[in-house]
């Protein structure tokens, strides 16, 4: 089996891992982006909403705990404010925001391009 049908795998695992635990501890409009080709540093991005910041920590602990079972340690920022947590799990890293700061940043618009355009490179 080839190294890349592999590394697919195991970030499907991962992926699936992740969406399991952001949705049994029920964040909302939870997205998945692929930005290989587009992002040097990871595969994926995880995108989820929390109502309070108390979810927001829970929903945290959980992915925490996925990645755990993956022989990750997970790398929490963001605890101190507790508006936006990045979690960065290496092949995908999880950006967990309060309903407000994530209409404010509108993250997703950062990392896809209008209908039509082609990505330079």
């Amino acid at each position: 089996m080839s190294k890349t049908i592999v590394k697919d795998e195991k970030l499907e695992a991962l992926t699936q891992s992740v969406l399991d635990a952001v949705e049994d501890k029920k964040a909302q409009d939870v997205l998945v982006m692929d930005v290989r080709g587009e992002c040097a540093f990871t595969d994926r991005f995880v995108v989820a909403t929390g109502r309070t910041n108390r979810q927001l920590k829970a929903i945290a602990q959980s992915v925490t705990e996925a990645a755990h079972k993956h022989n990750l340690t997970a790398s929490i920022e963001g605890l101190e404010a507790m508006e936006w947590l990045l979690i960065d799990l290496g092949d995908v890293v999880v950006h967990l925001f309060l309903p407000d700061v994530r209409e404010e940043f509108q993250f997703e618009r950062l990392w896809t391009r209008p209908e039509g355009e082609a990505s330079q490179g």
